[in-house]
């Protein structure tokens, strides 16, 4: 008989343990988006109605939590990303992308901090967001490249960082709300072949 390595799937959740889940993901999207990811989860669990060990079962530890709390806006990004794949434009459409990506990211203060701080941390939760989001801008940014509007040295990996670095100076100047706009056409011009 032949061993096998395969992991069994995961058990269905209860359905407590479902609305508890559900609750704690509501509670830490509206507490994020309030008062950024560095929230007290605590406060977080106490809102949802559920004790710290709940929380903590549910998601081991902050960038699980977080992770689960952007999957959301990560798929969204992506199937974005698909989209933008077949445009007439290939920089336009990495351009658009990374605007998505730099909104997305001000969402909620402390994120752009959070996934640079991942980026280069693959055991974090927040690479399973990272990851996904490098291939998809990384096929748009290929097309461009391709296309001879950006030069080639230019990585999604250092992409992804000054989107992050936009949205964080952006975060930090919460009167101008033109910022990330006005920073991400300035970081474009060195892009172009």
């Amino acid at each position: 008989m032949a061993s096998s390595t395969a992991h069994p799937l995961p058990r269905p959740m209860r359905a407590d343990a479902r609305r508890n889940y559900e609750r704690l993901l509501t509670e830490a999207r509206r507490t994020f988006a309030e008062h950024g990811t560095d929230a007290s989860l605590e406060d977080i669990a106490r809102h949802a109605g559920v004790g710290i060990g709940t929380l903590y079962r549910h998601f081991p530890n902050r960038q699980a939590l977080m992770n689960a709390v952007f999957q959301e806006a990560v798929t969204s990004l992506i199937e974005r990303s698909r989209e933008l794949a077949e445009a007439e434009q290939p920089c336009g459409a990495l351009v658009e992308w990374l605007g998505a990506l730099i909104t997305h990211a001000g969402e909620y203060r402390g994120l752009s901090q959070a996934l640079m701080s991942a980026s280069h941390d693959e055991s974090s939760a927040l690479s399973q967001c990272s990851v996904p989001m490098r291939e998809a801008g990384g096929r748009l940014l290929v097309r461009a490249q391709r296309a001879g509007h950006v030069r080639p040295e230019v990585s999604i990996d250092d992409l992804l960082q000054l989107t992050n670095a936009i949205a964080l100076a952006a975060e930090q100047s919460p009167s101008d709300p033109h910022l990330a706009e006005r920073l991400l056409k300035l970081t474009l011009t060195g892009l172009r072949a």
